[in-house]
């Protein structure tokens, strides 16, 4: 009887002992760091105590909301709410397969940090992964843009491929000049103006992946020039395509007024660069000297024949089917292009287009918001986070109304957006914090 009290004592004594030495081990040996699955608001967690090779009980139910559990957070967003190209380059060319990814790297804690060194962010598509074959400015860039030589295979007029390693930056990380199309390697023949991109944050010295994100790189072939411009549309012009009954009409119209140097009848002389003679500050191209910028050019040339509405962008812009403008401020409160931008007879005054643009004080909207930069898309606040990093990029300010740009939302807070969430990036809820107003 004394014996079988005597090992009722020494496996209750071992037991405790045991468990104390699991609770020990739970809660001053830390954990491995790694992406954790995220978690969903109010939903009841499992999470087991003790998770040991020989060992693994005592669940404990709790619905708390966790935090993010890795040290790192990243942000990302395209430059511009869409890019455009043209579909066809044998003709003509307004602008290239040229896409831009910008990214912040954010050191959780209170406060949190931005960091740029011993960090690498990668960028890939991974349902978009060529871009020859699915577009002919290859064929045609050297010509087009002057080049020593052809551009290789799906690579870019700045170097950049459609995958590869973000540039450092003083406060952030971009890759500008990605030749991506909008055609996905699984639909070569379909347009998909919403493209993924993945972005993976990486420590430079290790190798090992910090965050990650999944964002849009938005771009489109839609101009539709053929509303107006098909067989006999214009002047009764018929050449067989729509590009080269422009260039017949630009012949018909100017070829008096061509500059010295550029004399040529267009027609004779393709393919041809828009940007050749009318600058462009979207391609850094200076033009010819007395030649309108290229946006003055086609806006005061078509103020009275296009109407200042949203349909009438869309005659040029991307467009009836792609609908570039999908932000909040269209779908919650019926804005369109020309409640910021004007009219076509405004635009066409701009002196300085794609480097002043409205803002978002204009037109007595957000009044008690100064923007820190003349672009918002190269505006901070919040000790430093650009606008768009929480609110996404002009003409997809969030929420949007494609659901692919609000995936990375949903990756960093459960929700769409805009990033709202504080502990994203703090580790204890900050209090009375104005985030606009802390630069």
């Amino acid at each position: 009887m004394l014996k079988k009290r005597s090992f009722s004592i020494l496996y209750i004594v071992s037991f405790s002992m045991l468990l104390l030495i699991s609770i020990l081990m739970a809660f001053f040996i830390p954990s491995k760091k790694g992406n954790a699955a995220t978690p969903v608001p109010n939903d009841t967690q499992i999470i087991s105590l003790f998770d040991f090779p020989f060992v693994s009980f005592l669940p404990l139910i709790t619905n708390q909301n966790l935090l993010p559990s890795n040290e790192y957070v990243l942000l990302g967003w395209n430059d511009l709410g869409m890019h455009c190209y043209n579909r066809d380059f044998r003709d003509l060319a307004v602008l290239p397969p040229y896409n831009t990814l910008w990214a912040q790297v954010i050191r959780r804690g209170d406060p949190p940090q931005i960091v740029t060194n011993n960090i690498t962010v990668e960028y890939s598509f991974p349902n978009n992964t060529y871009s020859v074959g699915k577009s002919n400015f290859w064929t045609y860039a050297q010509s087009l843009f002057s080049l020593p030589e052809p551009l290789p295979d799906n690579i870019g007029l700045t170097g950049k491929g459609l995958s590869g390693e973000m540039d450092v930056n003083v406060d952030h990380f971009s890759a500008d000049g990605i030749p991506l199309t909008e055609f996905q390697d699984s639909a070569p023949n379909t347009p998909y103006p919403y493209q993924l991109a993945e972005i993976i944050a990486k420590d430079l010295n290790t190798g090992q992946e910090l965050a990650s994100l999944t964002v849009v790189a938005p771009v489109s072939t839609e101009m539709r020039c053929d509303n107006c411009h098909f067989d006999g549309g214009v002047e009764n012009i018929a050449t067989g395509r729509v590009e080269t009954n422009i260039l017949t009409l630009h012949d018909n119209e100017n070829a008096d007024e061509y500059p010295i140097g550029h004399t040529t009848p267009l027609m004779d002389r393709r393919p041809v660069l828009c940007a050749e003679c009318h600058a462009s500050n979207a391609l850094g191209a200076p033009g010819v000297s007395g030649i309108p910028n290229l946006s003055r050019a086609m806006h005061d040339k078509h103020k009275e024949i296009v109407p200042d509405t949203q349909e009438g962008c869309y005659n040029c812009h991307p467009g009836p089917t792609t609908q570039c403008l999908r932000d909040v401020m269209s779908t919650e409160h019926n804005m369109t292009c020309i409640d910021c931008h004007g009219g076509l007879e405004e635009v066409s005054q701009n002196p300085n287009p794609w480097l002043n643009e409205p803002t978002c004080s204009q037109s007595g909207c957000h009044t008690d918001i100064t923007q820190n930069q003349v672009l918002y898309r190269n505006s901070t606040a919040h000790d430093g986070i650009y606008c768009a990093a929480c609110h996404d990029s002009s003409h997809a300010i969030a929420p949007s109304n494609q659901v692919n740009d609000g995936i990375k939302f949903i990756q960093l807070q459960d929700s769409p957006g805009p990033l709202s969430k504080c502990t994203v990036c703090h580790i204890t809820q900050p209090e009375d914090v104005d985030i606009h107003t802390i630069q």
